[in-house]
């Protein structure tokens, strides 16, 4: 584990094109001296993290609430939206309401944070309960498999070919601001490990490359395009509707997502926020 000794603090990255934009110098740059990158799908980074086999992570939002005592918060920094996302699409053959307790709905096994999201939209919203069953969005159909009913994240749920001909699509993060009027925290960067001056300098490490993500955007759009598998307008407009910054308004979102997950049990209580230090022009 990263300590006050020199020893390099991993740091997780998604390798979404949702992550991008703020890791933006890191990964287009290459990573300052003492962070090591580490790659993988949000599941997997929750499990290096959760192990100690990473220091900080933009890990999935619920992943803290699942662990209040053992991770930390850096200020600031968020994978999140404020209203439609894109990239968090529920997709049914029948309206949600409809989807009782003999119906199934497909979770994918890629997340964490959506598939609670859609628990308590489920409930809440539409006033259902209807049974889960997991599937691997990378390689398995759940509609081929008698779902009635599938969520897919990431960089796949952007895909224009995602089984058009079902009736009704939903938008996560739309469905979340119209049901709570605020914004929706997907990921937090949460740190295992590090010592504060680590942390505090990470964090301006990653301010900074955020700064340069937004003042690129375009260029690094074009760029990257064919990486992800998108046409470069298309990556940038993507961009362009997320938010990255961890403000009031997001905090509130985040801190109500964890009342809810707790009021429909997916969590023992809301937990109480902890910060890493940020990283100040002393840092």
């Amino acid at each position: 584990m990263a300590d006050e000794k020199g020893d390099a603090l991993r740091l997780g990255h998604i390798t979404y094109s949702n992550c991008f934009p703020v890791h933006a110098r890191v990964i287009d740059c290459g990573a300052p001296e003492g962070v090591e990158v580490v790659e993988g799908l949000p599941s997997y980074l929750n499990g290096l993290l959760e192990r100690g086999e990473i220091d900080v992570a933009p890990s999935s939002s619920i992943e803290y609430a699942r662990h209040p005592d053992r991770y930390r918060i850096l200020p600031d920094l968020v994978i999140g939206s404020r209203g439609p996302v894109r990239s968090i699409l529920f997709l049914a053959r029948r309206h949600p309401s409809e989807l009782g307790a003999g119906s199934t709905v497909a979770m994918p096994t890629a997340s964490a944070t959506s598939v609670v999201l859609l628990k308590i939209l489920l409930e809440r919203r539409w006033g259902v309960r209807p049974r889960s069953a997991w599937f691997d969005q990378a390689r398995d159909d759940p509609f081929a498999g008698g779902a009635d009913a599938a969520l897919f994240i990431g960089d796949v749920a952007l895909r224009g070919d995602l089984h058009p001909s079902l009736p009704f699509r939903f938008d996560l993060g739309a469905e979340w601001w119209e049901e709570t009027g605020l914004p929706f925290a997907f990921a937090v960067w949460q740190a295992a490990g590090g010592a504060d001056a680590q942390l505090a300098r990470l964090h301006r490490t990653l301010v900074e490359s955020r700064e340069y993500g937004l003042e690129h955007r375009t260029r690094l759009a074009a760029k990257y395009a064919a990486h992800f598998g998108f046409a470069p307008e298309f990556l940038d407009a993507y961009w362009a509707g997320l938010s990255f910054d961890l403000d009031g308004p997001m905090v509130e979102g985040l801190e109500t997502y964890y009342r809810l997950a707790a009021e429909i049990g997916e969590i023992p209580s809301a937990p109480r926020l902890r910060w890493a230090p940020a990283g100040g022009a002393g840092a």
